[in-house]
């Protein structure tokens, strides 16, 4: 019985080699149709090719084993295969690289990505010629060189404030030099990125325009620095593909934006996502900041927020503040006003970051 015993697992073995044979010869022959179909500028991957395969597999199935463990089995197969592909893929941009040391932005006197943490501060919305230089004079004072305002508002509703246009860029550019800040403004259309582009110092791309590709490939032809916002329904996987379209683009300066993402919790506006800090911080080496204003929707718990954010390894913080609040045209429940914020910068002992 042991003889016998012994020779099964003999052939056993044997038709295991002969198995890893057969699966080196059909990985060589996926690279094989990946190259050709890569010449004839087809895609990839074909899924209905591949279920057509799995349910042929099925059919002439002789067992022992039922048709959902060779529906399992092949699966795999077919997961491997594709793997394989996306090793053989060119390295993304945005991945960190060992050697390569993180990316440091300066703009307006300040580095982001840098030994400090930076601030970028602001209302949501440019509302006025007054309202922005209010602001910005107070914000001057307490040491912040990054001033925000958006002059287009993409809105839920289309009868909701929508911006100023390029009025409302003036404004803020006006103010901003006056007091030797630097603009983050956002810009919504690809068309409008050259005039945008005319008064910011950086272009952001807000949460709903994270998977407008034609949007990023512009503002990865700009060659201004980026700041991109997560999408409120992202994956982190998804932004760092967002911001590769801008680096594809030739514009390595991008700074990644975690702003809370939408989830089943009705206490905030967002759910504010610490762990994406971390993991982005490890896995590529463009810098991090956290919007804590619209991660939450709501300013009693913006310094708790900020704590965390820093604590998890952020660059940097995005806050709205408005001269006065309860005025504002947009997210008022959100924006300090500024001595909130200077009690703000005060608990988190703030110090502007220098390049």
């Amino acid at each position: 019985m042991m003889e016998e015993l012994l020779a099964l697992r003999a052939d056993l073995d044997g038709v295991n080699l002969r198995l890893l044979e057969l699966l080196a010869e059909r990985g060589r022959l996926v690279q094989q149709v990946a190259e050709v179909k890569s010449r004839l500028g087809l895609p990839l991957y074909d899924p209905r090719r591949e279920e057509e395969e799995l349910a042929r597999l099925v059919q002439v199935n002789p067992g022992p084993y039922p048709a959902e463990a060779i529906r399992a089995i092949w699966g795999e197969v077919l997961r491997a295969s594709r793997h394989l592909l996306e090793e053989e893929s060119p390295p993304l941009l945005v991945r960190r690289r060992p050697g390569v040391p993180d990316t440091v932005i300066r703009v307006g006197g300040v580095a982001i990505g840098g030994k400090e943490p930076v601030v970028i501060a602001g209302p949501c919305a440019v509302e006025g010629r007054e309202q922005i230089a209010e602001v910005a004079a107070g914000l001057s004072r307490l040491g912040v060189r990054l001033l925000r305002g958006s002059a287009f508002k993409p809105r839920t509703s289309p009868y909701n404030f929508q911006g100023l246009g390029e009025e409302g860029l003036v404004w803020l550019a006006e103010a901003a030099r006056r007091h030797g800040m630097a603009v983050v403004t956002e810009v919504i259309d690809p068309r409008d990125v050259e005039m945008v582009g005319r008064y910011a110092d950086i272009l952001q791309v807000g949460s709903r325009n994270m998977h407008n590709f034609a949007l990023l490939r512009a503002v990865g032809a700009a060659g201004r620095p980026v700041l991109l916002k997560r999408g409120f329904m992202a994956t982190v996987e998804e932004l760092l593909y967002a911001a590769e379209y801008v680096l594809a683009g030739g514009n390595g300066q991008v700074v990644l934006c975690e702003r809370g993402i939408r989830t089943f919790e009705r206490w905030t506006r967002n759910t504010l996502d610490i762990s994406a800090v971390a993991l982005l911080k490890q896995e590529s080496p463009l810098p991090v900041i956290v919007d804590i204003s619209h991660a939450a929707g709501r300013k009693d718990i913006a310094l708790p927020l900020a704590r965390a954010a820093l604590a998890a390894g952020a660059d940097g913080l995005m806050v709205e503040v408005h001269p006065w609040p309860s005025l504002a045209r947009s997210d008022a429940a959100q924006q300090l006003d500024l001595e909130e914020f200077a009690r703000l910068l005060e608990s988190l002992e703030y110090s502007p970051a220098l390049p």
